[in-house]
């Protein structure tokens, strides 16, 4: 779906990505526009769909993660059937963070958070290398994870 989106529009993305809790009124006063015309441009924003939705960070250490890592996961067999029902099952465990369906050696990369290193290993057997469709599995413990919260704002050219 194409949205015609203006330097405004970009500039209102590029300051929710960075701070979702703005109120509109601080929002209005960033990008020079009244309060009610803000809005207006918000809620367009999110019933055309480019604005999906808002999140908080949780550090992951309060919830008792101390190992993230990338599953890398080749399939045997590359039928719509059994990537769309490997994609759901990843998906659907509680320590997936994402999941990304990629081209190259490997089809997917499922980032994890998981307790420990014991964790990792069981999730590894249990919900990956026994999977029929699953032909190879590789784990990628991340030391480090930086995330940039914001897409890039530019204007299609």
């Amino acid at each position: 779906m194409e949205t015609s989106l203006d330097r405004t529009d970009l500039e209102i993305l590029a300051l929710l990505q960075n701070n979702a809790r703005l109120s509109n009124k601080e929002l209005a006063a960033h990008v020079g526009l009244a309060p009610s015309t803000c809005l207006e441009r918000v809620r367009r924003l999110q019933r055309d769909g480019v604005l999906r939705s808002f999140h908080a960070e949780v550090d992951p250490g309060a919830l008792g993660v101390g190992i993230e890592a990338l599953v890398s996961v080749r399939l045997q067999r590359h039928t719509r059937e059994v990537v769309d029902a490997f994609e759901a099952h990843a998906a659907g465990l509680m320590e997936t963070v994402a999941v990304f369906h990629v081209a190259g050696a490997m089809d997917f990369l499922v980032h994890v958070a998981v307790r420990d290193v014991l964790h990792l290993r069981d999730l590894a057997l249990d919900a990956f290398t026994s999977r029929p469709e699953v032909d190879r599995v590789e784990t990628f413990i991340l030391f480090k994870h930086l995330r940039r919260h914001a897409l890039p704002t530019y204007l299609p050219s």
